[in-house]
């Protein structure tokens, strides 16, 4: 590798390892070709003012030549490839995800203080390997004289963009199914989370996929993103951020009408009502609501529990949370809630709380102690009582804030959950399963969970969107008030993702009509 491409860096827990820092194109980490530009990337708990290290970021030219190099790789190569080589490929690198996986899980935690582990994306990665050589097309009967029947092909070249707090994961969510479904992909990294994302590079040249399918750039959002959204040889793009950045993707994507898959915010509702599992709710909602520090697009953190068991449900809410919450360095086995990942979003969130505070509800103190000095941790904040139309309720807060309100019948409840701009998750808690099912089936979201929170899993569909009037005006600022759900377009995950990355053709074969 090139002088100024790679760096040796040692990890807060003693590790060290290479980090690539130029842009992954063609199977060759390089640097830039008109720009010195780049993105630093920050520890946040060593110390607030620790930089880890600086990666190149790409200019609008080098997004165009690494979607010539996936061009060439989808028109050349790899489109020659069988079916079950590609999963073989896919196979191989679900492998070396699973040999580096410590090795990955810390450098999203250096680089985003994510807490956790990366099993999802080789789970994702091994799911997709093996469904490579199972996307059937179908026949369909006609008359004697004609065969008709229908293949599903790649889109060819696709753009990716995903977000920083799930990093490799999201990765794997995007990179799968494209090549599972033979297409190739030029993926841009999140500005604060760019390091895993590169490493992966690596774990690309090492199982061997051909030159220009799979293609990693850092870069700002302004210049690669844009680049990327508008390029007139991107036949798709797929977002995972927010719902503003989602609508200028879609302005950038309609320069050659894209194929676009949108995984935008959300600000999901849980619904506990009395006959529920108290404790099994109460444990489901604390992870549904504060999970990765509340950085999390589906956090069912709008919660409403029906009056006759609302104050115990507080009470214990309060307990679990003292209990199990701590906050702490990432890199601690004992912490639950690591910090958030930057200081914009500290400062968001702190804006968030203290609206909260004028808004009128209720402070709930979990009296959690934050670590002084390193990073940027928020104690959780829970309050109750909080009036509907209290930001902290309509408005997503990606950060550890906790909404309860009380309701007292069904039909109030499901209005007030289905009251938002959003409509990507919610959860429902009651032991009587008829009544769950009936709410599920009435509340707008693309995804409910009954009786669980947020326990997704990479072979059900994460269904990113719900729209509920004929007419999209995306471009105007009615979206927020005209009652369209603003969580996205499409789905990822499962079968369904196979889709989302392929297109149906028509084949019509004359067997005998004549004119």
């Amino acid at each position: 590798m090139a002088s100024g491409l790679v760096d040796m860096l040692t990890l807060p827990n003693g590790v060290s390892y290479e980090q690539p820092m130029g842009l992954f194109i063609d199977n060759e980490f390089v640097k830039p070709s008109n720009s010195e530009e780049k993105i630093e990337t920050w520890a946040n708990t060593i110390s607030t003012n620790n930089q880890i290290v600086s990666v190149h970021a790409a200019s609008e030219h080098d997004v165009d030549i690494a979607v010539r190099a996936a061009r060439k790789a989808f028109q050349g190569e790899w489109s020659q490839l069988s079916a079950t080589a590609r999963g073989d490929h896919l196979r191989k690198l679900a492998d070396l995800i699973d040999r580096d996986k410590e090795l990955l899980a810390a450098i999203d935690a250096w680089d985003n203080a994510l807490t956790g582990d990366v099993d999802e994306t080789y789970n994702v990665f091994k799911y997709y390997a093996g469904f490579a050589d199972k996307i059937f097309g179908k026949t369909i009967e006609t008359d004697p004289n004609k065969l008709a029947y229908v293949r599903h092909e790649p889109l060819g070249v696709c753009a990716q963009i995903v977000p920083w707090n799930f990093p490799i994961m999201m990765l794997a969510w995007k990179v799968a199914p494209a090549i599972c479904c033979g297409n190739t992909v030029v993926l841009k990294s999140a500005e604060q989370t760019p390091l895993s994302a590169l490493y992966f590079g690596k774990l690309v040249q090492e199982a061997g996929l051909p030159k220009g399918v799979v293609n990693i750039i850092s870069g700002y959002g302004r210049v690669a993103g844009h680049a990327l959204a508008s390029h007139m040889d991107v036949d798709k793009i797929a977002f995972t951020g927010s719902t503003a950045t989602g609508r200028s993707i879609m302005r950038d994507a309609s320069s050659n009408l894209k194929n676009i898959t949108l995984e935008c915010g959300g600000k999901s509702p849980s619904i506990v009502f009395a006959d529920a599992d108290v404790e099994q709710a109460i444990k489901w909602t604390h992870l549904g609501a504060l999970y990765n520090s509340g950085q999390v697009c589906t956090s069912t953190a709008r919660i409403y529990v029906e009056r006759p068991i609302y104050d115990r449900f507080l009470d214990d809410f309060v307990k679990y949370s003292k209990e199990i919450g701590k906050v702490g360095p990432q890199f601690a086995s004992d912490t639950f809630q690591g910090p958030q990942v930057s200081k914009t979003q500290q400062d968001k969130v702190q804006s968030y709380i203290e609206q909260g505070k004028m808004s009128g509800a209720r402070l709930m103190s979990t009296d959690l102690a934050v670590p002084e000095g390193d990073g940027y941790y928020i104690s959780p904040v829970i309050f109750a009582d909080v009036p509907p139309s209290a930001s902290i309720i309509t408005e997503e807060v990606f950060g550890p804030v906790t909404a309860i309100s009380p309701f007292d019948t069904e039909a109030e409840v499901i209005a007030s959950a289905n009251d938002t701009s959003y409509g990507l998750a919610a959860a429902v808690f009651t032991e009587n399963i008829m009544k769950g099912h009936r709410v599920a089936a009435k509340l707008q979201a693309g995804m409910v969970w009954i009786n669980s929170s947020n326990d997704s899993h990479y072979g059900i569909p994460f269904v990113c969107v719900l729209i509920v009037h004929a007419v999209y005006e995306w471009e105007t600022d009615a979206i927020d008030q005209g009652g369209y759900k603003s969580s996205g377009i499409g789905r990822e995950l499962g079968p369904y993702a196979v889709d989302t990355y392929t297109q149906a053709k028509a084949i019509h074969v004359n067997l005998g009509n004549k004119l």
